[in-house]
């Protein structure tokens, strides 16, 4: 069955209504968002910043570009490529949840960061931009949280002109069977008790270790993109392929 047809989606584990998803994985980012850039740190032992600057390097942005940061959250890809496209070019950070997109917006101006930013809200399955209008789009964790991902990957390549790039930056599936049963351990076992210590939510850390397992693994992504009209489609694991960087082109 289509994706976009289906009755019913997935919200971790649990099976849901299609048309609930968006407002309950609304209510986990506004319960996070506050504590959100120390949860990132502290659950990554800050390797997320790592991740991040290779998904910069492998976007390749330059003066003068227009870049599309989607679910962009607390702006940490923003501010990267704000100082590179510089003053003639622009960065749009994109969230659907409002709580993250204010917790972002305050970050960046507090950095000083303004003038080539612009902020808004926005479901990725139908941006609300012109057709052919960025040179670069990257999503960086958002994606398993959409509820129909190939709806949200179209609306991408809609937007993007030709000769534009798609960057996913999103956990994945470990190469190794030493690796998925420690990576099983700390998910389910650790994880959700260093979101109560320090959000007062394990609720929403249990699920956002539950919607990693359901995320499409490397390859099914890849061919996510390809079927929805991304060319020369590829990925780089990293840390084993605890995350994976997808990208593909529009030509």
């Amino acid at each position: 069955m289509p994706e976009d047809s289906q009755k019913s989606t997935h919200f971790g584990y649990k099976t849901i209504d299609a048309d609930k998803k968006e407002d309950m994985v609304a209510g986990v980012f506004h319960s996070v968002a506050a504590k959100y850039d120390i949860m990132n740190d502290v659950m990554s032992f800050g390797i997320h910043r790592i991740w991040k600057r290779f998904t910069i390097e492998s976007a390749a942005p330059r003066t003068g570009m227009k870049v599309l940061d989607l679910a962009g959250g607390t702006g940490d890809l923003t501010a990267k490529f704000s100082r590179i496209v510089g003053p003639t070019g622009q960065v749009t950070l994109a969230d659907i949840n409002d709580s993250m997109l204010k917790v972002g917006r305050d970050k960046l101006r507090d950095k000083g960061i303004v003038g080539n930013v612009n902020y808004v809200q926005a479901n990725a399955e139908a941006l609300p931009f012109p057709d052919n209008h960025f040179d670069i789009i990257t999503i960086a964790f958002g994606l398993r949280n959409v509820t129909h991902k190939g709806a949200a990957i179209a609306s991408m390549l809609r937007v993007l002109k030709p000769g534009g790039k798609l960057l996913i930056l999103e956990f994945s599936k470990p190469q190794h069977d030493v690796m998925r049963k420690i990576y099983d351990l700390y998910s389910f076992k650790i994880l959700p008790k260093m979101g109560k210590m320090i959000t007062k939510d394990a609720d929403s850390y249990e699920y956002l270790a539950e919607s990693i397992r359901m995320h499409p693994d490397q390859e099914t992504l890849k061919q996510m993109m390809t079927d929805a009209g991304f060319e020369q489609v590829s990925y780089t694991n990293m840390t084993d392929g605890i995350v994976a960087l997808h990208k593909g082109y529009k030509f």
